[in-house]
């Protein structure tokens, strides 16, 4: 495991040295002036959007897979009499994944509207760091949701999470289920603190790095489960500090 994350990070580094590394830059996004619609004009959109999702399966490798050590370690060691232990871990990765997979393939497809408003829209793209505060205003208040919570606590219980979803039954469709469950779970914990990427851009290893340890605090730590509301304050301090530092700039 610990092979597959630093093979992900990696990638993610040689890729964004890459000459195609701009197709993981959403955090043009929120540029303004011409260049501020995420300079995919003349790339195919079935290309970048391929691309993009290539980068944001080894981005959740890279950031997401080391929130979810302790239940992959859980679920090995519950295995580990079976002769298929590696590969019905490797399922239950896969599974977990998918389910960011899905989660990219929406963002993606936000990002693409997103970037088709502000191509048509010449006051939002001149305006566009309204966008940055939305980003940074909606992780914030969504720190202090019920659900946050709810899908945090199930992602802070390994063991019973595992126990729920591990019969040994069909073990080969269970592991699949268990880690694409365990993914739907951390996506909804984790979904607004991930859209960050997009305003910071998504090929950010500097941002990546300290997303994926915040995250991992959350998620790990004993007393992770009382960073979130802290961390709500924050991102709602840094909303309203980039609508007041832009507002006396705001283009009519």
């Amino acid at each position: 495991m610990a092979t597959m994350i630093i093979g992900a990070w990696l990638a993610l580094w040689l890729w964004e040295q890459s000459p195609y590394g701009h197709y993981l830059n959403h955090g043009q996004l929120i540029e303004p002036g011409p260049g501020g619609h995420g300079g995919h004009a003349h790339a195919s959109t079935t290309l970048s959007a391929l691309v993009f999702l290539g980068g944001w399966v080894l981005m959740s490798a890279a950031m997401m897979l080391p929130t979810t050590l302790p239940l992959l370690e859980i679920f090995r060691r519950l295995t580990r009499k079976r002769q298929d232990t590696a590969s019905l871990v490797t399922l239950v990765v896969a599974g977990y994944l998918t389910a960011w997979l899905l989660f990219g393939i929406v963002a993606h497809l936000m990002s693409w509207v997103v970037s088709a408003i502000l191509m048509q829209l010449e006051w939002v793209r001149l305006n566009s760091w309204l966008l940055a505060v939305m980003v940074l205003g909606t992780a914030g208040v969504f720190q202090f949701t019920d659900l946050k919570y709810k899908c945090l606590d199930k992602c802070r219980s390994p063991l019973s999470f595992v126990l729920r979803h591990w019969r040994g039954g069909r073990p080969q469709q269970q592991a699949l289920t268990l880690g694409i469950h365990n993914g739907i779970y951390c996506v909804g914990c984790c979904w607004a603190l991930m859209l960050l990427m997009f305003i910071v851009s998504t090929g950010s290893l500097g941002w990546m790095l300290l997303l994926g340890a915040v995250m991992a605090a959350e998620k790990n730590l004993p007393n992770g489960r009382y960073l979130a509301r802290p961390l709500g304050f924050l991102l709602l301090a840094a909303a309203a500090l980039v609508a007041v530092q832009n507002y006396p700039a705001l283009s009519p």
